[in-house]
């Protein structure tokens, strides 16, 4: 397939989550539009009235925690000034008629990656990344251990206005929440109910249809390819421990996944030595992502299993992972209205130009 095909027009099912199937409709890049352009990026490494930027504690509520424990931190967390969820709401659930609502109790805190205010992810070391992710790790442990409310605690990072990013500085943030988010429920679910059916998880499954399957599938009348699916086709990145991967129902043109190759459904037994190996991989693919999308807008999130014994039965089930997904259009009527995602470059075609491009010489 190549550049110029612009005939596929297709519904992929999400193989984890059927109702988020994605509708690929690679005519649709042919249309006039005008597409989210790349984010301004300040590449400056100080900038004195940034409250992130060292030297600018006092401008932020009061340090949590910092990596390294010095003054010459590395990676700082501090409570969100504007937090969506927090610990002095003292509303009772309520309940009037088919209306209900729970109490917003909850933990929002920032996590300051770096102290050079416009260092992009791809820019850091592999070591620094890793420390990042490790500042996660220990606060969604010690988020969980404060208080038996807390059903999930959300890790993500927006970068860009139209990823929902108001400061420039790079940054991620921690969210605590007393409900699981129906979009990771729905994960855990079907792939438990995967799981009682076939006594496999359905991540290992398909790291392993990414890595070792091929397929050629013919038109049953005339003969032609209808599809051709080549070992390796859809995977970005891989060491020894971790993998990207191009979902084949990709809901973004550019999204990627990365999972550990080996089955691990808590996010909290990842070690330090599985953090290395992790980093190396996301700065690869941000470093493909900035070569073949420049100065994209995007979110990242973490998804690992919930909190909690009545998950346990699920963890042979579930695969913790990260979804990086660059927003490259605004959604549409249809899109909001359906729920049905619409991509128009088809994930074979992405994951090529993503795996081919030459990353050496911004690395």
């Amino acid at each position: 397939m190549s550049d110029s095909d612009t005939g596929i027009r297709e519904i992929r099912i999400d193989p984890i989550v059927p109702s988020n199937s994605v509708l690929v409709a690679t005519a649709r890049s042919m249309r006039p539009m005008k597409e989210e352009a790349p984010a301004p990026r300040d590449t400056r490494k100080h900038v004195d009235t940034c409250p992130f930027c060292r030297g600018n504690e006092d401008k932020t509520p009061p340090t949590i925690a910092t990596y390294p424990q010095t003054d010459e931190w590395q990676v700082r967390i501090v409570e969100n000034l504007y937090p969506v969820l927090g610990e002095n709401n003292t509303q009772d659930n309520l309940s009037f008629g088919l209306q209900q609502t729970i109490e917003g109790y909850g933990r929002h805190e920032v996590i300051i990656d770096h102290p050079s205010h416009g260092i992009a992810l791809h820019e850091m070391s592999i070591e620094h990344l890793a420390m990042i992710f490790k500042s996660y790790q220990d606060r969604m442990s010690d988020l969980y251990e404060s208080d038996p409310r807390l059903k999930y605690v959300l890790a993500f990072k927006n970068f860009g206005p139209a990823a929902g990013g108001s400061i420039p500085h790079t940054h991620s943030q921690i969210i605590a929440m007393p409900v699981v988010p129906e979009n990771l429920f729905n994960e855990v679910e079907n792939s438990y109910k995967h799981y009682q059916k076939h006594h496999r998880c359905i991540f290992c499954s398909l790291i392993d249809e990414a890595l070792t399957y091929e397929a050629t599938i013919y038109d049953r009348e005339s003969g032609e390819v209808r599809r051709k699916i080549n070992v390796g086709q859809y995977v970005i990145e891989k060491n020894s421990n971790f993998v990207a991967i191009k979902p084949f129902a990709s809901r973004y043109e550019w999204e990627i996944h990365i999972l550990p190759l080996t089955h691990q459904a808590d996010y909290l037994q990842a070690t330090d030595e599985d953090l290395l190996s992790f980093a190396q991989v996301l700065k690869n693919s941000m470093a493909r992502l900035e070569q073949v999308v420049g100065g994209a807008q995007y979110n990242y999130f973490l998804h690992s299993i919930p909190h909690g014994e009545e998950h346990d039965d699920c963890k042979p089930s579930y695969h913790w992972h990260l979804e990086i997904c660059p927003r490259t259009s605004i959604p549409n009527g249809f899109e909001l209205g359906s729920g049905l995602f619409v991509n128009t470059i088809s994930p074979e075609i992405a994951a090529e130009k993503l795996r081919s491009v030459d990353i050496s010489d911004i690395l």
